[in-house]
């Protein structure tokens, strides 16, 4: 299986980035070949990149990967930086890179490969100290001998400062480093970062193409794999989530019950009050999966005595406080992501309604729930279908703003009402 298989419905990015491997490949090739001949000095700088037949490179040192959420960007990053680190004898045979067999491909693509650094982050924002260490770390040379590849997955949440730090590392990058950002749109990404980095595009996959990939990778029956690919209208991570997931599928069904349920003004505070509730349980289950893990380790790394009761040794307290901290934050960012979600569920739910009363032939997204979506529809108009639309997308640009998660959606719910 190749690395570009789980690029889904991405047919020419993955032909724009296959090319660039091939010539990233043809660059470490005559590199080699220079070192090994006679009369080659150590510390050569690497052969110029081949041209294709317009004269021009298909490789460069930095990339931008933008697209709507769930597009895959990560994914197509990933298997880029696997193709780069492609050991495959074929190669000499004519082989593309990207075998997906490989040791250089398989360690790339599960995250243990020594010249490829993930960067994700599951903060509000990547600040100047991370992005210094990254930056460090694009200095040195590959381990391996071919690239040293850093795929930062959310370079949307960069600060100004950390994007500041970043700027230079991008400008003048180390011979054989590559750096591949991901964002959701071009605009969350410094002007002076992007204009330095060659822009890839990618779409909505289609839902056909997000069921296959279900199907085929995660051996998820071919209905429920359908069912999920159109409930998240082509958003592969939470479709397999949907797919996958009990509690993820309790929830969805949830708020889609929201709309029946705001007929007064109790109804709306209260489903106000679920949906919230319904967030901070996600941030607990994290919490409990991953906080008293990581304060165990670094416990046990500070001195601590044995079990959560035994004390830490002198001067330590500073490191404690720091994990502290960024596990609050984290748990902010959960349940924001969490409330988000089910924003997006209600969107695609209202989208349904509209779709019925302005006769539009497209198949529902939540055809499970199309005797509620032909009852709101009934109901009401296209103007107030419209509205409420607006108000859920108000909601979420008010928590993107850091209103009061609960605030936002009382008043998002007293808006679905009024239509």
């Amino acid at each position: 299986m190749a690395v570009w298989d789980d690029v889904v419905g991405q047919d020419r990015l993955t032909a724009q980035l296959a090319a660039a491997a091939r010539d990233a490949d043809a660059i470490v090739t005559a590199e080699h070949a220079a070192h090994t001949s006679r009369g080659a000095r150590p510390g050569e700088q690497p052969a110029p990149p081949p041209a294709d037949r317009t004269g021009a490179s298909q490789m460069t040192h930095a990339w931008l990967f933008t697209g709507p959420p769930g597009s895959g960007r990560s994914t197509a990053a990933r298997a880029f930086a696997a193709a780069l680190q492609c050991v495959s004898p074929d190669r000499a045979l004519g082989g593309a890179p990207g075998c997906g067999f490989c040791d250089g491909c398989h360690t790339a693509l599960i995250g243990t490969h020594a010249d490829v650094e993930i960067v994700r982050t599951d903060l509000l924002s990547i600040g100047v100290k991370e992005t210094r260490d990254l930056v460090r770390r694009s200095s040195l040379s590959p381990a391996g001998g071919r690239w040293q590849v850093i795929v930062l997955e959310d370079a949307d949440r960069l600060t100004e400062g950390a994007g500041n730090v970043l700027l230079k590392a991008v400008e003048e990058p180390a011979p054989r480093t590559v750096w591949l950002l991901c964002a959701p749109s071009i605009e969350d990404v410094l002007p002076t970062i992007r204009s330095r980095c060659r822009h890839l595009t990618l779409r909505t996959p289609p839902v056909g193409a997000v069921a296959d990939v279900l199907v085929r990778r995660d051996g998820i029956d071919p209905a429920a794999a359908d069912l999920a690919a159109r409930a998240t209208q082509g958003h592969i991570g939470r479709a397999r989530r949907l797919a996958t997931d009990e509690r993820a599928r309790a929830r969805r069904a949830a708020v889609l019950k929201l709309p029946l349920r705001i007929d007064d003004i109790g109804g709306c505070l209260k489903a106000a009050q679920e949906l919230i509730d319904a967030a901070g349980e996600d941030a607990k289950q994290v919490a409990e999966e991953v906080d008293t893990k990581e304060t165990e380790e670094l416990r046990a790394a500070l001195g601590a005595a044995a079990g959560t009761g035994g004390r830490l040794p002198r001067g330590t307290a500073g490191a404690m406080k720091e994990l502290q901290d960024k596990q609050k934050r984290r748990s902010t960012r959960t349940q924001r992501d969490s409330l988000d979600l089910a924003l997006v569920d209600l969107t695609g739910f209202y989208r349904d309604v509209l779709a019925l009363q302005m006769g539009a032939s497209v198949p529902l997204a939540n055809d499970e729930v199309r005797d509620s979506v032909q009852r709101i529809a009934a109901g009401s108009t296209p103007e107030r279908t419209l509205r409420r639309i607006e108000a859920v997308i108000a909601c979420r640009d008010a928590l993107d703003r850091n209103v009061a998660p609960l605030l936002a959606v009382e008043a998002m719910t007293v808006a679905l009402r009024a239509g």
